[in-house]
């Protein structure tokens, strides 16, 4: 399938596709001073690992937001889902904006998340209500850190790998569960290293897609170590002009431990026909 990008209205196509704190430092002493140094004394080190303490974590909920601008149209895609990080699969409902001229709502697209593929049901584009589509991730140039409108959990924690520097900010609370939070930048390249068998070669991808190799971040981390939110800052030449899209991307996680099975589609439920440009 021949991928590329462009920007038509309000809505920004990849490949034909779709494509999602307030923060408070806590002051304290004695005791809690010593606790306070522990958790910043190396925050590089502690952002390169968090992708194993969610595959530890095994599954959880999660809810996604990607903000496109470019060219001063602004486009906010939002979904919801499951997501299990041993497995490296979950399904989330992607809610597409209004279409460009604003007079209908657009359908969810259903989205599966496996190694190595993106499925998308309710495409549009003349597919089929009740069929998928398949999407080779090693194919996009965003290693699909931006097409499907959603960033993959794992790989969005998988981009930490590469932390080149980072500083520890403080305490603060994301949907009332205490947590710390770390702001710093990731270089693709040496996440793309540095990432497990099934993200390595679309992390490379995307170091290689994207207008910058460098990913600035803020994330946030519950007491076991846990990512409960990571916002990323991409961006990608795009667009009629050519001019560059800025793409800020995030990842909420929460109900760790809810159950994310993930049943692909059997073959003869993908279409194989053509997709027609949006």
């Amino acid at each position: 399938m021949t991928q590329r990008q462009r920007h038509t209205g309000t809505t920004l196509v990849t490949a034909g596709l779709m494509v999602w704190a307030c923060v408070t430092t806590a002051g304290c002493s004695g005791s809690g001073a010593a606790a306070e140094d522990a958790r910043s004394a190396d925050p590089v080190g502690t952002l390169r690992r968090v992708a194993d303490t969610l595959v530890d974590a095994g599954s959880s909920k999660a809810r996604t937001s990607m903000e496109m601008a470019t060219g001063g149209t602004r486009v906010t895609i939002r979904g919801e889902g499951v997501y299990h990080f041993g497995r490296r699969s979950g399904r989330l409902k992607v809610l597409l904006p209004q279409d460009p001229a604003g007079a209908r709502a657009r359908r969810p697209i259903t989205e599966l998340l496996a190694p190595g593929a993106l499925f998308m049901k309710n495409r549009g584009a003349g597919v089929p209500a009740d069929k998928w589509v398949r999407v080779d991730t090693a194919t996009l140039s965003d290693g699909n850190l931006v097409t499907g409108g959603a960033t993959d959990p794992l790989a969005a924690a998988e981009v930490l790998r590469g932390t080149r520097t980072a500083t520890y900010v403080g305490e603060t609370q994301v949907a009332g569960t205490p947590v710390r939070h770390y702001r710093g930048v990731a270089d693709l390249r040496a996440a793309a290293r540095a990432a497990s068998a099934a993200n390595r070669g679309p992390l490379a991808s995307a170091a290689k897609g994207f207008a910058s190799a460098e990913v600035p971040f803020d994330v946030y981390l519950d007491e076991q170590g846990r990512v409960r939110k990571v916002r990323h800052r991409f961006s990608f030449v795009g667009g009629r002009s050519g001019g560059t899209v800025a793409v800020a991307s995030t990842t909420l996680l929460y109900a760790f431990g809810t159950p994310a099975d993930v049943r692909l589609p059997a073959a003869a439920d993908i279409y194989a026909g053509r997709i027609a440009e949006e």
